[in-house]
């Protein structure tokens, strides 16, 4: 008695591993999840001042520090607990630390006081500091 097995075919059908589209495609969410939370986003919303040059911003190794319509100050996105000079101060060397050769980026509304951006620069300059920015947005009619 002969048995007959049936022939196998040369070619198996091709099969698409899915399991490894989605590993790739998560892994890849991962990724741009991770990147996106680099991107800095300024939490403190300032109406900054107009000038007629156009806005120098180089924020590589400053502190910056935000003053907001009412008069707060904020040290790279922390609220300073008071609005005296001697609370920005102790924010200003604890962002600080013993570096007071990078500059000091000051985003200040364009409603507050003039006094309160003074006292950023007094409190700056009295710390060492020698390097100031003042962050304006460029105005549409050029003077």
């Amino acid at each position: 008695m002969t048995v007959k097995l049936r022939e196998r075919s040369r070619w198996e059908d091709p099969e698409l591993n899915l399991i490894s589209l989605v590993d790739v495609v998560l892994m890849l969410l991962v990724f741009f999840m991770m990147t996106t939370h680099f991107i800095q986003s300024t939490s403190v919303m300032v109406d900054l001042p107009t000038a007629g040059a156009p806005p120098v911003y180089n924020r590589a190794d400053g502190i910056e520090v935000t003053v907001d319509a009412e008069g707060h100050y904020f040290v790279d996105q922390k609220a300073v607990p008071g609005s005296d000079p001697e609370s920005l101060r102790e924010a200003l060397m604890a962002a600080a630390g013993e570096r007071r050769d990078q500059p000091i980026v000051l985003r200040a509304d364009a409603r507050a006081t003039h006094q309160s951006v003074v006292t950023v620069m007094d409190v700056a300059g009295a710390l060492g500091f020698a390097q100031l920015q003042i962050l304006t947005t460029q105005s549409r009619a050029v003077p």
